[in-house]
């Protein structure tokens, strides 16, 4: 089994217990009640390069990262440096992420918040909304064609906005074929988790003009934010660097400093 296989095998074993214990006719009661979804596309199509920083305690490739007592408090500084977006991992057994955590963050800030996890079912795009998620992640590498489409469309009519990735050019021509409008380019090899920030530039030709494009992973400092704006990143998406800052909030504004220049 590759590294993404065991992961998605955990995400849907923890799914199936919380579905034991809140239905979707539950979430949908929640959703109800849940603060009407934000739409990152006006800050993503600005003329500045966009920055979705991450609540991310640990990964597979690095292990722990940093000690996040406070998720709300670590968005927030996110959302003062002047990032467009915060990512929020819920996964817990690789990341040490929970659904506490989106919470805890979609009260914290005013900007877009998404529900970074391995979604494999509409039961977790029910619950990304019912906890006011407003982007939600659908990894091609992750789908077949008729779940991609299926969760695809589902994520648009509860609100959210999906963020197709795709790391391999047959997964570009696929998230073309969906008609996504904001399409990441994962830098990182999900089968090896070796990190290759040349994908972007690789890829971001095979994508559809019109998409927004998501640079994601290995993107550790400034000159990294800039090089991937120059190959025609709309957005970045990061999370070990501003994680792992004493100065989380400079460090998003940094790097979309550097992105001006």
């Amino acid at each position: 089994m590759t590294v993404l296989d065991k992961i998605i095998e955990g995400v849907r074993a923890d799914m199936a217990e919380r579905a034991e214990k809140v239905s979707i006719a539950d979430l949908e009661v929640l959703i109800e009640k849940a603060p009407e979804p934000i739409s990152p596309i006006p800050a993503f199509r600005s003329n500045e390069l966009s920055v979705i920083s991450e609540v991310k305690r640990s990964s597979p490739s690095k292990g722990a990262l940093a000690d996040i007592p406070e998720p709300a408090v670590l968005a927030s500084a996110y959302e003062a440096g002047g990032a467009s977006a915060i990512s929020v991992l819920t996964e817990k057994h690789k990341f040490n992420g929970s659904l506490a955590d989106l919470d805890a963050v979609r009260t914290a800030v005013n900007i877009p918040v998404l529900r970074k996890d391995f979604v494999v079912d509409e039961y977790m795009l029910y619950e990304a909304r019912a906890h006011g998620a407003d982007l939600a992640l659908l990894i091609v590498a992750a789908l077949d064609d008729k779940e991609l489409n299926r969760l695809y469309k589902l994520a648009l009519n509860l609100g959210l906005t999906p963020l197709v990735e795709v790391h391999t050019e047959d997964e570009a021509r696929r998230a073309r074929d969906l008609g996504a409008e904001v399409v990441g380019v994962n830098n990182r090899n999900l089968k090896t988790l070796d990190v290759d920030l040349e994908q972007f530039s690789r890829l971001v030709g095979s994508l559809d003009d019109q998409a927004i494009k998501v640079a994601e992973s290995g993107i550790l400092s400034p000159k990294d934010a800039a090089r991937v704006a120059s190959e025609g990143a709309d957005v970045i998406l990061v999370g070990e660097a501003p994680v792992k800052n004493s100065k989380p909030s400079e460090a998003v504004a940094a790097m979309i400093q550097e992105a001006k220049r």
